[in-house]
């Protein structure tokens, strides 16, 4: 898809002049500011996620919806058996997911560890799709700053378009909300020109009020992206917290004019899941956000089944069992 002029990233300097310019001045500012946002509604806001989950996409407008979930993709591989043939594989499966049909959308990115980033790069070369790359300690971040800030200073050094960092929960759930903002600063910058998205590990904040808190500190500290999850842990994304980070980017954007992109990640498996999260986003952020350089889905097995979907909708059958790659 063609990419549109991105935004420029939050930040002390893009929120001079907003009402959030001296917001993270100290830590007690910072907590005030996050402890005086309005309490989330759960059974609102789970019914209204629950009531968006049934609205029907059919015909055209299916296949158009289809075409774009693929192309929203980061297809994923995060595995400590990850071999260069297993992510030059991917790669190709990225650029053409649908060998037999050239008219199939490339996905968004590969998404891979910062090892695997120069086999990555190589293997999408040419063919818009972004390389982008899990760092800072990935997925515990259990380690200090000095190794989370190598750790995506090698992975932008080797190609990476993207960082996908995770935030320090432990820091975050004991209420030192200044150490998660200074570190998302600090891995902003080392970033340099590729996009950060922030992953928050929303099942283990265990509250909706501290998912919304953390979609605020990651968009004032400079995200580019607010990512509910790593895939690694029992709760990934749900429509009710993905809603409510669609929430947070279209408030901030409407206070501060800095628009940013969500990544559901984790759990999100078939079409009919897919086409449901873009309902949310219509509906929620809005069309600006229809679009795979302002929201992601971090999956695998899901662009198998909107393959599967495709074709059904192409030819009035479902393929057979070898018709996609088992991932």
């Amino acid at each position: 898809m063609t990419m549109p002029t991105t935004t420029p990233p939050p930040g002390k300097a893009a929120l001079t002049g907003t009402p959030f310019a001296d917001v993270t001045a100290s830590a007690t500012t910072l907590r005030r500011f996050l402890h005086g946002l309005p309490g989330v509604d759960t059974v609102g806001l789970e019914a209204r996620a629950a009531a968006l989950g049934t609205r029907s996409i059919k015909t055209t407008a299916k296949a158009y919806a289809i075409d774009l979930a693929i192309s929203m993709i980061d297809l994923t591989t995060l595995e400590g058996a990850d071999t260069a043939g297993k992510v030059r594989a991917l790669g190709a499966k990225a650029v053409h997911p649908d060998p037999t049909d050239r008219t199939t959308p490339k996905t968004a990115a590969v998404c891979v560890y910062p090892d695997m980033v120069a086999t990555a790069k190589e293997a999408v070369a040419g063919s818009g799709v972004k390389v982008a790359s899990v760092a800072t300690a990935f997925p515990a971040g259990r380690a200090a700053l000095a190794v989370k800030l190598a750790d995506v200073r090698d992975a932008v050094a080797a190609g990476a378009d993207e960082i996908d960092m995770v935030i320090d929960r432990g820091a975050f759930l004991a209420g030192d909300f200044m150490k998660v903002y200074e570190e998302i600063v600090a891995v902003k910058e080392a970033s340099g020109q590729a996009r950060l998205k922030v992953i928050f590990e929303t099942g283990e904040l265990s509250t909706y009020d501290n998912i919304r808190r953390a979609s605020w500190i990651g968009m004032l500290a400079g995200a580019d992206f607010i990512k509910t999850s790593t895939g690694k842990v029992g709760v990934n994304a749900t429509p009710a917290n993905t809603l409510l980070m669609l929430e947070a980017v279209r408030d901030f954007r409407a206070q501060t004019g800095v628009q940013v992109g969500v990544k559901p990640a984790g759990g999100i498996r078939t079409s009919k899941d897919a086409l449901k999260f873009l309902v949310l986003v219509n509906e929620t952020a809005g069309a600006d956000w229809l679009d795979n350089h302002w929201f992601r889905f971090g999956a695998s097995s899901l662009l198998n089944d909107l393959l599967m979907q495709r074709q059904k909708l192409a030819t009035g059958r479902y393929s057979g069992p070898d018709y996609v790659t088992v991932d």
